[in-house]
C-alpha cells in the first residue's frame, strides 16, 4: 500500500517552484521592458530561495530530491534570468561582448551551484567555517548583476553608463561566484539575546524603506553587501589563523 505524505513535506518544494516561476516571470517582464517588475521578480525569487531551505531544515524534511530541484531552479532564476534581463536592457547594445558577458555569468552560476553541491558532502570542514560560503552565492550574484539597473531606476537615465562597462561588471560578478573568496553565510550566525530587539527594529526600518523608497533601499543593500565582501575575507583569515594556532 502507498503511504500518503503530509502536505508539509511538499512545502519546501512548493517554495522552490515559486522561486523558479518568479525568475521566469522576470524574463517575461524584461521582454515587455518592464524593468522595475523584472528586477523585483528576481528579488522575490531570492526570497523564496532563502525560505525553501530554511523551511526544510526547520521541519527536518530536507531531501536529495529537494536539493536537486533547488539547484535546477537556481540555475534558471539566478543564472539565466538576470543575464537575460541585463541583455534586454543594455547589453545587446554592447555587441558581441554583451552576449559573452551573459554566457560567462550563466556558466559561472552553474559552476557555482555544482561546487556548492559537492561541498555539502565534505564533512571535514571545521564548524566555524559553516559561517562562510566559498564565493558569492548565486542569488546574491544575481542581485549584484542587476545592481546597475537598480541604480538607473533610482536616479534616472542620466546614471546610465556605456554598455561595455555593464558587460565587464557581469563578468566580474560571475568571477566572484566561482572564486575562493570567503563570504558571510547567515545560516551560521548566532546572536546574543541583547541584539534581538535591535535586529527586529532594523528589519522594520528595512521593510519601511523598501515600501517608501524601493530602489534607494535596494541599491543601498547591494552596496553594503559588496562592501562586506573584503570584510568576510578578512574575518575568515583571522578565524583560520586562530584555529591554526589552537591546533
Amino acid at each position: 500500500m502507498s503511504k500518503d505524505l503530509p502536505l508539509t513535506r511538499l512545502l519546501p518544494n512548493m517554495l522552490t517552484l515559486m522561486s523558479l516561476c518568479s525568475g521566469m516571470t522576470g524574463i517575461r517582464f524584461a521582454l515587455n521592458q518592464q524593468w522595475e517588475y523584472a528586477v523585483l521578480s528576481i528579488i522575490i525569487a531570492a526570497v523564496f530561495d532563502v525560505l525553501d531551505g530554511r523551511v526544510a531544515r526547520l521541519l527536518n524534511i530536507a531531501s536529495k530530491f529537494g536539493a536537486e530541484l533547488d539547484s535546477l531552479s537556481d540555475a534558471i532564476s539566478f543564472g539565466v534570468a538576470p543575464g537575460f534581463i541585463m541583455y534586454e536592457w543594455v547589453l545587446k547594445d554592447a555587441g558581441g561582448i554583451g552576449w559573452i558577458a551573459v554566457l560567462v555569468f550563466a556558466v559561472c552560476g552553474v559552476l557555482r551551484l555544482a561546487r556548492f553541491n559537492t561541498m555539502l558532502e565534505n564533512h571535514a570542514v571545521p564548524a566555524w567555517a559553516k559561517s562562510y560560503f566559498t564565493g558569492v552565492p548565486i542569488p546574491a550574484g544575481a542581485c549584484m548583476a542587476l545592481l546597475p539597473l537598480a541604480f538607473v531606476l533610482q536616479y534616472g537615465d542620466g546614471a546610465t553608463l556605456p554598455a561595455p562597462l555593464y558587460a565587464f561588471w557581469m563578468m566580474i560578478v560571475g568571477a566572484l561566484m566561482v572564486s575562493q573568496l570567503p563570504t558571510f553565510a547567515l545560516k551560521g550566525w548566532r546572536i546574543a539575546p541583547v541584539w534581538v530587539v535591535p535586529i527586529l527594529i532594523g528589519l522594520v526600518v528595512l521593510v519601511a524603506g523598501l515600501v517608501t523608497n524601493t530602489w534607494m533601499t535596494l541599491s543601498s543593500i547591494g552596496l553594503i553587501y559588496a562592501a562586506l565582501l573584503p570584510v568576510g575575507w578578512f574575518s575568515y583569515r583571522l578565524r583560520a589563523k586562530k584555529e591554526k594556532q589552537n591546533a
